[in-house]
């Protein structure tokens, strides 16, 4: 039920906010800002500031069950959320006053991450689909064709050109991860596949020891891969033992992903150079 912040570097945590009722599910920062928000069961999110009080310095309510997807605006002044409720919500972060309210049936919102420098939205759901959403008029502007199993999370390319969604999956069926064309064909790429269960996050790397472009997923099945963006090969692998189902991923710098862990807290995981890229756990806090 708290948010804490931690150094990536040593482990140790930094700060810790307190005032969900129920479990945190989602965590999004604003770029450039000291602004933290989080997502809970409670049905609410928070906003938080990193050298403020150990307090909310803002509340949204709105949704009628858990939120599930959250995802701020480049100049960190709107919110955007979505929930189990099939619902996206539009809020002004200044005011928490919730500036748009959008319904779909069916629609169980997964994840949302927000296109950089645009007004679009991208958002998975338990319906199979990935939606773009043009957030002015809080209206869907594209939708692209169902997968054939629940897409649990999404990212976009630093350039906006490419989105990325993950599958769920058991026993070898399902859990592929597929990039999408944003700007052309509004049409799918390719797929990565590889891991034996439901792949619970994927996002795009920066160009670092790996030339070639590149994207990260993790997975139920306790791994996590990179995979070349352009044939859609596995780079590199590592398998955290012991670890359980993974959560979730975020990117440090141009070689260091941290992973999030059911049983194990959170690894740290590096990409070292050589002849071929290697993915390794070099700690844990």
């Amino acid at each position: 039920q708290s948010v804490a912040v931690c150094s990536w570097r040593s482990g140790a945590v930094l700060r810790r906010f307190l005032g969900h009722e129920r479990e945190v599910t989602k965590i999004a920062c604003a770029l450039d800002s000291n602004r933290v928000f989080s997502a809970s069961r409670d049905k609410t999110v928070m906003m938080w500031e990193l050298h403020g009080s150990s307090g909310p310095s803002q509340l949204f309510p709105g949704h009628d069950l858990v939120v599930t997807g959250l995802a701020v605006s480049p100049d960190a002044s709107q919110l955007c959320t979505g929930s189990r409720d099939n619902t996206v919500c539009k809020w002004d972060i200044e005011t928490g006053e919730r500036l748009g309210r959008a319904a779909i049936s069916r629609n169980l919102v997964t994840h949302l991450c927000w296109v950089p420098g645009e007004s679009y939205v991208i958002q998975t759901s338990e319906d199979k689909t990935v939606r773009v959403w043009d957030i002015r008029e809080l209206q869907v502007a594209h939708t692209f064709p169902a997968k054939r199993h629940i897409q649990t999370c999404c990212d976009v390319s630093p350039d906006g050109r490419f989105c990325l969604s993950s599958s769920s999956g058991s026993s070898g069926e399902g859990g592929e991860a597929t990039l999408w064309d944003l700007r052309q064909t509004r049409n799918q790429v390719r797929e990565f596949k590889g891991h034996f269960q439901t792949t619970t996050s994927c996002v795009f790397l920066p160009r670092g020891l790996v030339l070639t472009p590149s994207v990260a997923t993790s997975s139920y099945d306790s791994t996590v891969k990179v995979w070349d963006r352009g044939t859609g090969a596995c780079l590199a692998s590592v398998c955290l033992e012991g670890s359980g189902p993974l959560a979730s991923l975020a990117v440090c710098d141009s070689t260091t992903l941290l992973c999030a862990s059911f049983n194990s807290r959170i690894h740290v995981l590096r990409l070292s150079d050589g002849a071929e890229p290697a993915l390794e756990e070099v700690a844990v806090f």
